[in-house]
């Protein structure tokens, strides 16, 4: 690439265009900026662009080296799929009307043609992202819709009258397409276990719940009710008997906070382990009950993923807005897992400008050190990037030092401290990391 892509930007009618008279720019926090051409990746496949309206894309003139805006139309962003990291969000100017965005993220995208270079290739949209995951399991390409329909129709006959299934068909399946919930219709690698209706924290980003006078709305409807031990053990047995690399997961986006039914978790764990000891089971949580989690450990859980926007709480608690515990509680849960040689994983929400300040490079460092953390899974944050910063009271984010830069020196650090998008399974995490996964 001789030099950076193109700016793009949206007529408003679901049309983009290149503007060749600027260079893309990335943003960092609150500041627009150059990124270096070796920083693009093409458009992974399952990514799609989007227009930002009432928003004007900030570029670099191709001319005059100045920053300015682009009025020709609708700033542009890209959402990047599972697997993929993003080393910058999208550089626009939000006008005084603009609302606010829905809950995807908004990575840095542009156009390059080589072409027009006298290069090798053609023309094609780039990205600001990393690759941090081998693992296959969420690929759009790897989804058979034969497969998953008909396991629909099986699932939903073998199990009629467990509301668990019936739930992870017609909402999370067959209405908003998540990927596990596709995958265990397909009869293979993590099962979801979604577990509680309610939550002990506030999260201004959460996907299921938001208040009626929020300026956003949820992406998905949070479960309704409270299942039992028996319907859970009822379809993550055959699961865990069956299927390549099993994963039964506790813990979903489609509802509240998983340790609030700690009692009914850890039943249903007893009694998987009396029928099975294939497969890991693993919570996925906001890690605010140590003492749960303890019991869950004794019970047979195998892993936990503790979500944090941030390792430093003056970052973590205007975002989560926790009720009845602390950010320690989420160290400790941590710490737990750790004392029974389980493995352990925060789902870090990447926020470009604010995840790779100093400042929280920092405080990551002594999180990882304190915990004996096992693994960082680098999660595209889901929302307006305007939006979250003014709602956390961020002016200036201070010093960062890149996305890239930061994984290069926690790699440097933490050699055996692993990085991915997906929670491993026990063949990956007892054998070869690097090589027992999903793949084609």
């Amino acid at each position: 690439m001789k030099h950076a892509p193109f700016l793009l930007y949206s007529d408003g009618k679901g049309n983009i265009f290149e503007d060749t008279s600027l260079y893309v720019c990335g943003r960092s926090g609150w500041d627009a900026l150059p990124v270096e051409n070796d920083e693009w990746i093409e458009l992974p496949k399952g990514g799609q662009l989007y227009e930002l309206p009432d928003r004007r894309g900030i570029g670099i003139d191709t001319s005059t080296g100045e920053m300015r805006l682009c009025e020709k139309g609708w700033a542009v962003a890209a959402f990047i799929p599972p697997a993929f990291t993003g080393t910058y969000l999208a550089a626009y100017e939000t006008l005084p009307e603009a609302e606010t965005l829905p809950l995807f993220c908004y990575t840095a995208a542009g156009w390059y043609d080589a072409r027009l270079n006298d290069e090798v290739g053609q023309g094609k949209f780039y990205v600001t992202a990393v690759r941090i995951e081998n693992d296959i399991r969420q690929e759009s390409e790897g989804f058979d819709e034969d497969k998953i329909e008909n396991g629909v129709k099986d699932l939903l006959k073998a199990y009629q009258h467990n509301r668990l299934v019936a739930h992870l068909a017609n909402n999370c399946c067959l209405t908003y397409h998540c990927p596990a919930a596709r995958n265990f219709f397909m009869g293979r690698w993590e099962c979801p276990v979604p577990s509680s209706p309610a939550c002990n924290a506030n999260c201004i980003g959460c996907i299921s719940f938001q208040p009626q006078e929020e300026t956003i709305t949820s992406t998905q409807d949070r479960l309704q009710f409270k299942p039992t031990a028996e319907e859970i053990v009822e379809y993550t047995v055959p699961h865990l008997e069956t299927a390549p690399f099993p994963i039964v997961s506790f813990g979903q986006g489609c509802e509240g906070e998983p340790l609030l039914m700690w009692q009914t978790i850890k039943e249903a764990i007893i009694e998987i382990r009396k029928h099975t000891q294939k497969g890991s089971i693993n919570i996925n949580t906001n890690g605010s009950d140590p003492k749960a989690v303890k019991v869950l450990c004794e019970a047979g859980l195998n892993s936990i993923r503790v979500s944090t926007n941030s390792a430093r709480e003056n970052i973590y608690r205007p975002y989560y807005r926790p009720n009845n515990y602390e950010f320690s509680d989420i160290v400790e849960s941590l710490k737990v897992v750790n004392s029974f040689g389980g493995w352990t994983s925060i789902n870090y929400f990447v926020f470009p400008g604010m995840t790779d300040s100093v400042e929280e490079y920092e405080a990551l460092r002594k999180l990882i050190k304190d915990t004996g953390l096992k693994m960082i899974q680098w999660r595209n944050f889901n929302i307006d990037p305007d939006w979250y910063l003014g709602k956390i009271g961020v002016t200036d984010t201070g010093e960062c030092i890149g996305i890239r830069e930061m994984m290069a020196l926690l790699k440097e650090e933490f050699p055996g401290l692993k990085f991915g998008y997906f929670n491993p399974s026990i063949e990956r995490i007892k054998g070869d990391f690097e090589m027992d996964y999903a793949r084609v």
